[in-house]
């Protein structure tokens, strides 16, 4: 069967023939592709039903003519599944379609799709023209949300795998899959470019560029906006990725500030760096080996910050960006804030528009989120659980993300006091803020009981108090934690008899004993 597409031009001709509403043309030609017998089924759907409105998961008719076109032939379930599993993901390999459907060998299968003739083949893998994926998962979604929901976890599961077992371009592609899960989402779809992020090639920023980059914004923002700009790009070059053409020529940047590296007086001579700055220190103050980033300029060289390929690949760099160690707020500076709020709060970034600061006459407007309350894995999944949600009738509702708290050093340290006092009664380390800390969350899960938790703490104790136990100098402070706490005497000044030294000395062997796990377990913490 050969599938060859109208332009969208020649589809929208074609609909506006057919007499289809004109607020409805954007909603076909993006669930067509202009893809001519969809064209022709969906423009029969309005001859035959007067005040018919398009939607794609109500639209079962053309779906499923469509979907008589493309599996008529499929042998059998296990084809089908095959088939709904290449349609999910971006673009399927062997390796992914086995992990997908649980098969220990998915040969068989995969030769079978790429013998289909409307299955494309790349240098990744295999993928399905655009109207038979839409087709595909439209069906799916309708008719075994179930099923949709643990594929869409599959997929999750083998991408986040992914981005933590690569780096460079390797970690952007599996970035992109990621996002490509989420493409059907109605609060995502629109702020891609889902056809041609990949062209793009972020590189690091070269003296020469410097100039191209300034003028870049002042295009768009101005010539104070502009100044601003070849200030930090001097001041941080190597926080600047430039995304090159096909002609290396810088086609796009984005400038990320790292604002605990800065002066003051530099962060001062910014309003949007200088506002930022006094929001971490008056209701998000960085702890110890914690960094702050301010995503201060973004943008395409022709289409600014408006929805582009550059744009594109500038946000998938954004999240790569947030698995680095350590990073505790991030913030983003946009010329039209509204216009990105839908996406935006899909991404659980917050507005904030005590932050929103004006250069050169123009406004700009702030979003931020803090990822020691809301950690990069949680996200992820936390972002899996609202597309999951779109589907209708979800078997089973996922448990609910829960924030972290974010401690400071002194809570942190008087918590695992409390923690080792209470170490051998759990149901009082039920009410410990060390619970919904990052290094407790990491260890149970982000979707742990209380009990599980309280497990996961005292494990944690546990650990951090052998590690004084191996050390000749701070043996006897582990021998006073254990005598104490973890295996306690009746008394403390039973626990001074068992080891043998002045009870002045217990007592202050005890003290170093909970300072230095509070300081193993907070490195731990910090370092996220």
């Amino acid at each position: 069967m050969a599938l060859r597409n109208l332009t969208p031009e020649e589809g929208r001709d074609y609909l506006t023939q057919r007499s289809v509403p004109k607020d409805d043309l954007q909603a076909v030609l993006d669930f067509t592709y202009s893809y001519p017998l969809a064209l022709s089924l969906v423009a029969d759907l309005y001859d035959q039903r007067p005040g018919f409105h398009f939607e794609p998961l109500q639209a079962t008719d053309v779906v499923k003519l469509l979907l008589e076109q493309f599996l008529q032939r499929a042998p059998g379930p296990a084809h089908r599944a095959a088939l709904e599993a290449c349609a999910l993901v971006r673009v399927a390999t062997e390796g992914l379609l086995a992990e997908l459907l649980t098969l220990t060998d998915a040969h068989d299968l995969f030769e079978w799709l790429r013998g289909l003739t409307f299955i494309e083949t790349r240098p990744g893998g295999l993928f399905p023209h655009d109207i038979a994926r839409e087709a595909l998962v439209t069906d799916l979604r309708w008719r075994n949300p179930g099923w949709y929901a643990e594929l869409h976890r599959r997929a999750r599961v083998h991408y986040t795998r992914r981005l933590q077992e690569t780096q460079g371009p390797e970690q952007q592609l599996a970035l992109f899959d990621f996002v490509y899960l989420h493409r059907d989402n109605p609060a995502v779809r629109p702020f891609f470019e889902w056809q041609a992020s990949g062209r793009a090639i972020p590189d690091r920023m070269h003296g020469t560029d410097v100039d191209l980059l300034v003028q870049m914004v002042e295009s768009h923002e101005g010539g104070d906006s502009a100044r601003l700009a070849r200030f930090w790009l001097t001041r941080q070059p190597q926080n600047v990725i430039v995304l090159r053409d096909s002609a290396s020529q810088p086609a796009g940047f984005m400038l990320q500030l790292a604002l605990e590296q800065a002066e003051a007086v530099d962060l001062a001579a910014d309003p949007a760096t200088a506002s930022a700055w006094d929001f971490l220190e008056q209701e998000a103050p960085l702890r110890s080996g914690e960094s702050a980033t301010y995503f201060r300029f973004w943008l395409a060289a022709d289409t600014y910050q408006s929805v582009s390929p550059i744009q594109s690949v500038i946000f998938v760099n954004m999240v790569r960006h947030y698995f680095t160690p350590g990073l505790a707020y991030t913030f983003y500076a946009c010329a039209d804030p509204a216009f990105w709020q839908p996406v935006f709060s899909y991404a659980d970034l917050a507005r904030l528009p005590a932050l929103d600061f004006e250069v050169g006459g123009r406004s700009f407007g702030v979003y931020g989120h803090d990822w020691r309350a809301m950690p990069p894995l949680a996200w992820l999944e936390l972002l899996g659980q609202r597309e999951i949600a779109m589907a209708p009738e979800i078997v089973q509702a996922p448990a609910p993300i829960q924030r972290l708290a974010v401690l400071s050093q002194q809570e942190f340290f008087e918590a695992v006091g409390n923690a080792l006092r209470d170490y051998s009664r759990p149901d009082q380390l039920r009410g410990n803020p060390l619970l919904r800390s990052q290094v407790v969350t990491a260890r149970s899960g982000p979707n742990a009981s209380d009990k599980d938790r309280v497990a996961a703490l005292r494990v944690l104790l546990g650990e951090a108090a052998e590690q004084l136990r191996g050390s000749p100098k701070e043996n006897k402070y582990y021998r006073a934690v254990y005598h104490t706490y973890l295996q306690p005497a009746a008394t403390q000044e039973q626990a001074a008899e068992l080891l043998d030294v002045p009870f002045s000395s217990y007592r202050r062997h005890l003290k170093s004993g909970m300072a230095r796990i509070a300081e193993i377990l907070w490195m731990a913490e910090a370092g996220g």
